[in-house]
């Protein structure tokens, strides 16, 4: 049985319940009275293998806001009902990042992701945002996908103007694959979206926990929505107005600092595999034989940010830092790497909305170059922080403008308290974008996880419970509290707790 559908008879009526405003506007509809739960909960998908109490539903929103009465899109969405009925709080919609994250299957696993306390008292509500996964996902080429990673971290003049043919080309393969869609990703549509969700459930308020990308989905329904918000719990936070220095030099801050503390953890733990040889001196001459065109895996030609990036995915969380070093011997050993197939549609909906969100756009490869020079200067081991620097160069000469350009909150003295999380060492989002945030937020309280990693619910049993405690009772931490940094002891050493669902492996490609 497929999933149910709801039709608020249409794009008009949500008109009507949402009020006016367009994407990236700053003023905020009427509030309205509450009405009744009018999604059609059924039964997910046989091939989703849900898990038992798990429900679906689908949601009817305009491509784009600004025409609530043209075209439409079809949002999926997935509840775990609260399992203490009489004491249920109201509904806790979620995102876990990506931007390309499901929510849908991010509320599928709710139950093993969460405290029982959360998923006591919540009604767990995820969604797919729309390009995304179940909601009218944006397809592009593999093969041109493919053939603009080549080009991502261009070495000539010659090089640049590949890679601006080859993003062009790609957006091109995007636009035949999935529609007008992809020039209708921008966050503050997905926030409509949101909105849109919020009014179908018949609720007047709705608290909210998002991670990574998920941060700017409720940064800026804050600021659009203030009125709207029982509570908001905003970990591994983005900062939408960085510049594009800003943004360059603390990811690849963020990406040094958090991989030095992985070669510190591994000088003194005896079970990591380098530590006899020495973790940084280990990667710093697997990172000079890549540069010198030496380090072959498997019979192909490795260049140095593949060996980044390598790396990059395991700062997400600590706990696979006893096989980051294995690897990082497989590598340097020759070990394998696997064959992808070709010249198929593939699910890529990352790049539209990163290049509507920012202005990436830096004109001549000189400005590049120079650009990438700084960088590194910051950074003599890892360099460039993969994910910030691909996010740059694969936005270059992109066709379809940046409809939610990147600016300051202008927050509402409306606003209820806010708690937002930031680890100390995260590659995905620095720590100095959520100092940033909070600066722009004057309701929020900032606490900082003093660990590597990114997601803080499931790196700090000390984190996860502040957060449980303030989205049950509104209740904030006090003023700078920190929770202590916790570092993997042995690889057969198991944490108790919560799954975390940003491992390694589940996010590459994306930012948050």
């Amino acid at each position: 049985m497929r999933r149910s559908v709801v039709r608020l008879a249409v794009p008009m009526m949500l008109f009507a319940l949402l009020g006016p405003a367009i994407p990236g506007s700053a003023q905020a509809a009427p509030s309205t009275g509450s009405i009744a739960d009018t999604i059609d909960w059924g039964p997910c998908a046989p091939e989703d293998e849900a898990p038992e109490r798990v429900v679906c539903g689908e949601l009817e929103v305009p491509v784009d806001w600004s025409r609530p009465g043209g075209s439409t899109i079809t949002l999926a969405l997935a509840k775990l009902p609260a399992s203490d009925p009489s004491r249920r709080i109201g509904p806790l919609l979620i995102n876990p990042g990506g931007p390309g994250g499901s929510g849908v299957g991010f509320a599928y696993g709710a139950g093993e992701a969460f405290s029982d306390t959360i998923t006591d008292r919540f009604d767990v509500i995820g969604f797919d945002p729309r390009g995304q996964a179940r909601s009218n996902v944006i397809n592009c080429d593999l093969d041109a996908v493919l053939e603009q990673s080549n080009w991502q971290y261009p070495r000539s003049s010659a090089d640049y103007a590949k890679l601006r043919a080859a993003n062009r080309e790609l957006a091109r393969t995007c636009r035949d694959l999935s529609g007008p869609l992809v020039k209708y990703v921008d966050t503050a549509s997905v926030v409509r979206d949101m909105d849109a969700i919020r009014a179908a459930l018949g609720e007047r308020k709705i608290s909210y926990y998002g991670v990574s990308y998920g941060t700017m989905i409720g940064q800026q329904y804050a600021e659009l929505f203030p009125d709207r918000i029982r509570a908001m719990a905003l970990d591994s936070n983005m900062d939408h107005s960085q510049n594009i220095r800003d943004y360059q030099k603390w990811e690849t801050l963020a990406m040094e600092g958090s991989f030095l503390q992985f070669t510190a953890w591994c000088d003194r733990t005896p079970e990591c595999a380098l530590h006899e040889q020495g973790a940084l001196a280990y990667f710093d001459a697997l990172y000079a034989r890549a540069e010198a065109g030496e380090l072959i895996v498997d019979g192909v030609q490795m260049v140095p940010e593949f060996v980044v990036s390598l790396a990059f995915m395991y700062m997400y969380e600590p706990a696979g830092w006893f096989d980051l070093a294995e690897e990082l011997i497989y590598f340097g050993n020759g070990g394998g790497s696997e064959a992808r197939k070709r010249g198929e549609p593939t699910p890529y909906g990352y790049l539209p909305v990163m290049c509507s969100d920012f202005r990436f756009d830096v004109g001549s490869y000189q400005n590049v170059r120079r650009l990438e020079k700084e960088q590194n200067r910051l950074a003599p081991h890892t360099r460039l922080s993969p994910i910030a620097w691909t996010d740059l160069t694969s936005c270059q000469n992109w066709p379809y403008p940046v409809t939610n350009p990147p600016h300051r909150l202008h927050a509402s003295p409306k606003l209820p308290p806010i708690l937002l999380a930031n680890s100390r060492y995260d590659v995905a989002t620095p720590y100095q974008w959520g100092r940033s945030l909070a600066n722009q937020l004057p309701s929020a309280t900032f606490l900082t996880y003093d660990g590597v990693g990114h997601g803080t619910y499931w790196l700090s049993d000390c984190a996860r419970a502040a957060i449980d405690t303030y989205l049950i009772e509104r209740r904030t931490p006090p003023k700078n509290t920190h929770c202590p940094a916790v570092f993997p002891e042995s690889p057969v050493t198991l944490k108790s707790g919560p799954v975390n669902p940003l491992t390694p492996g589940l996010r590459t490609g994306t930012a948050g």
